[in-house]
């Protein structure tokens, strides 16, 4: 699955991991060069040269047309080994979807830990289901810094292709421009949705309105929203299992088997549907809370976002603006304040 964003400064922690991570963060960006400079040589490959192209155009199309806090931020690109820049462990109570939280300083309760050796994820996972939480460990191709350096293009983003490509940058983007701490839904929620509408803007307005490009960003966007709303059914599933008083743990572990099933029977359902299929793993891992929180993450009320934008005729930089504004005004419950100036503007019932 590819979801892209995790933030840095929450992997990093104290002792030695600290220093792992200070670690791999200076070897990326001691290694950066000037994407200008990559360009500059006459035996690039095209189809890299077209990846970087592209790169600098949507950072130039974000700052100027989306009002995203671009900085110095993939101006530079740096070489990576491997598919994931890091692994995301997750996990859960197997009675809530509550997620297990971590405390770091300056982005405070987050529900993800980051870790640069699989390994490491891996164990940390089994530990904490030996104390009886679900876990999952997932790649993560992506970080933001929060604006705390000028992060590189890493070198493997250029696998994507041009579509996936601008909406990672974009999503990233987000978290450099706004950051609530200690809410990690309405970061990347919010993140997402500016990250696929933005690729839509991008290519509309470089490519044509008709253009492929722009037809497969309007997919991914329509995807994302059909499989918010997919969430939010299977997620109150969920819940009226575990809002249920006094279930044995066999009685909850039936119940919830039974209720996974269900939610992998509905994804089948709703999977011809979607755009960006590899985006959407539901098929083909174990389900458990764990997994299902970090889809919700993403994914949580998308549509109230995509109702802002329409109170805004289509403009995303005004409705990133407002996005950032409310939240600032709201921070305690962004999600419910936006659903508040959507709710405020919807036309009344007919016969009213």
């Amino acid at each position: 699955m590819r979801l892209a964003a995790i933030i840095f400064a929450p992997i990093l922690l104290s002792g030695c991991y600290i220093t792992h991570a200070a670690y791999e963060e200076g070897r990326i960006l001691w290694h950066r060069k000037p994407i200008d400079d990559v360009l500059a040589r006459k035996d690039l490959p095209a189809d890299v040269r077209a990846q970087l192209e592209t790169v600098l155009a949507v950072r130039k199309f974000a700052a100027e047309k989306l009002g995203e806090n671009v900085g110095g931020a993939y101006e530079t690109i740096a070489p990576v080994d491997q598919r994931a820049v890091v692994y995301v462990l997750m996990a859960a109570p197997r009675d809530s979807l509550e997620p297990y939280t971590w405390w770091f300083p300056i982005v405070g309760s987050v529900p993800y830990r980051g870790y640069f050796d699989e390994s490491d994820a891996i164990a940390e996972a089994a530990a904490l289901e030996a104390e009886g939480l679900d876990t999952m460990v997932r790649p993560s191709i992506a970080f933001s810094s929060l604006g705390f350096f000028d992060d590189p293009l890493l070198t493997n983003l250029l696998k994507l292709d041009r579509v996936e490509l601008a909406g990672v940058l974009i999503h990233e983007l987000f978290h450099r421009t706004y950051f609530l701490a200690s809410d990690a839904m309405f970061d990347e929620s919010a993140a997402n949705y500016v990250g696929s509408a933005g690729a839509v803007a991008f290519f509309a307005a470089t490519d044509g309105e008709s253009a492929p490009s722009t037809i497969a960003a309007r997919g991914i966007l329509d995807s994302d929203l059909k499989f918010a709303r997919f969430l939010l059914k299977e997620q109150a599933r969920l819940l009226d299992i575990y809002y249920t008083p006094n279930l044995s743990k066999d009685q909850l572990d039936k119940r919830r088997e039974a209720a996974f099933a269900a939610i992998k029977a509905d994804y089948a359902a709703l999977a011809p549907s979607l755009s960006g299929l590899d985006r959407f793993d539901l098929d083909k891992q174990p389900l458990n809370n764990a997994v299902l929180i970090n889809y919700l993450l993403y994914f949580h009320q998308l549509d109230n976002f995509a109702a802002l934008q329409r109170m805004n005729h289509g403009d995303l930089r005004a409705t990133i603006a407002q996005i950032i504004s409310i939240a600032k005004a709201h921070p305690d419950d962004p999600f419910y304040a936006i659903a508040q100036v959507v709710r405020a503007a919807a036309p009344p019932p007919a016969g009213h």
